[in-house]
């Protein structure tokens, strides 16, 4: 294993890049006669008048680990029991498996399918995938993919065929959303794109474009939603990539290609966030503020995941994630930390792997992205406060 260590100044976190992967250390922290012994580092403070760390100030440190590369346009991410990642490709359509098992380049990356029903053009094609809570038994997994006329949830069994459960989500060249996920009380949640220059489907209630949608596996209405026989589960969004849950079972979205600024949402029931009334912060009660906004040079960003009381996300046009430490009752603490700015391009997919790291795609296979001779990769992030990488 090559170990590259740096402080990295303006940013709030210093990295340890490591550039190779042991076959004997695929998961769980670096041994430490390879990383040295973990710093005693401070976390972020609590009081941004006092001192706490603020972007370009202070230091915590993360040692990331690249495991696989030579993909193209990685998407969504999934975990199966195993302790494997089930990884979509937007453009190949492909579904990886990446894991458990690895050799000197990484872990090992296979295919486990291609589907011929993606129609992949712009930003649609094969986006996100979630695993049936149920895999043990059912084996099943969901996909949100694009066809020529319309983006679409379907299920499979991996090596059967795709059958689709929800279809007629507006698909358009660009902002088609694509997240994808079982939330806590076992339903599956989708977040989809408006679509539109002028934002018409996102406050339209009966349009599925610039929503979130809660169904059944059936892809019928789940109960409990805000109008019975909708799947509307929260509306006003542009561009909806990336859904996650804390412990709390308190909901995350993130939220891009608005024309000021990038969203980190709360996701609330019945919920309005505003598009194309306001984008970022706005003065209407009616609308929902997001928790957290940047300018969209800085953001364009879509995976998120949560971790112990940290929520991250993984910006496109930002080149970096943000950490953001959230107490129980939501409430931000201090300045969002930045991660990786620069260093791995264009971020898109970003998920809690079941070790508590975080998993991190790049997408600089597309045509907005710089490739560099391993992209696109995936890269694994442990943090030297014990925040993920525990066993």
């Amino acid at each position: 294993m090559i170990v590259r260590s740096r402080r990295v100044r303006g940013v709030s976190v210093a990295l340890a890049a490591v550039l190779g992967l042991a076959s004997a250390c695929s998961f769980g922290p670096p041994d430490p006669d390879q990383q040295g012994a973990p710093p005693n580092l401070p976390k972020p403070s609590t009081d941004a008048s006092d001192g706490a760390p603020q972007q370009g100030e202070g230091s915590q440190e993360v040692a990331v680990t690249v495991l696989a590369k030579g993909l193209d346009v990685p998407w969504g991410m999934a975990f199966l029991p195993d302790g494997s990642a089930l990884v979509t490709e937007r453009d190949t359509a492909r579904i990886l498996k990446v894991g458990p098992g690895s050799d000197a380049e990484g872990l090992t990356v296979t295919e486990a399918q291609r589907l011929n029903e993606v129609q992949a053009a712009g930003d649609g094609g094969l986006l996100g995938v979630a695993v049936s809570p149920k895999y043990q038994t059912d084996k099943t997994i969901y996909v949100y993919y694009s066809t020529a006329k319309d983006n679409r949830v379907g299920k499979l069994v991996l090596g059967g065929r795709l059958t689709p459960i929800l279809t007629g989500i507006p698909r358009s060249t660009e902002f088609n959303g694509g997240a994808l996920a079982f939330g806590p009380d076992g339903l599956l949640y989708a977040g989809t794109g408006d679509g539109t220059p002028t934002g018409t489907q996102a406050q339209n209630p009966k349009s599925l474009g610039g929503k979130i949608l809660r169904m059944t596996t059936a892809g019928k209405p789940a109960p409990g939603n805000p109008v019975k026989d909708s799947l509307v589960w929260s509306s006003g969004h542009h561009n909806v990539q990336g859904i996650a849950w804390d412990k709390t079972k308190r909901m995350y979205a993130s939220e891009s290609g608005q024309k000021k600024s990038g969203e980190l949402n709360v996701i609330a029931k019945g919920k309005n966030y505003g598009w194309p009334k306001a984008d970022g912060p706005g003065s209407d009660a009616k609308l929902t503020n997001p928790m957290f906004s940047w300018p969209v040079a800085n953001s364009g960003c879509a995976g998120v995941a949560t971790l112990e009381q940290t929520v991250a996300t993984a910006c496109l046009l930002g080149k970096r994630a943000y950490l953001l430490n959230v107490t129980g009752n939501g409430t931000v603490l201090g300045a969002p930390q930045e991660v990786l700015t620069g260093e791995y391009g264009r971020l898109r997919s970003m998920v809690a792997a079941p070790d508590g790291s975080l998993w991190v795609g790049t997408s600089n296979q597309e045509d907005e992205g710089d490739p560099a001779p391993d992209d696109d990769r995936i890269i694994r992030l442990v943090f030297s406060d014990g925040g993920a990488g525990r066993s």
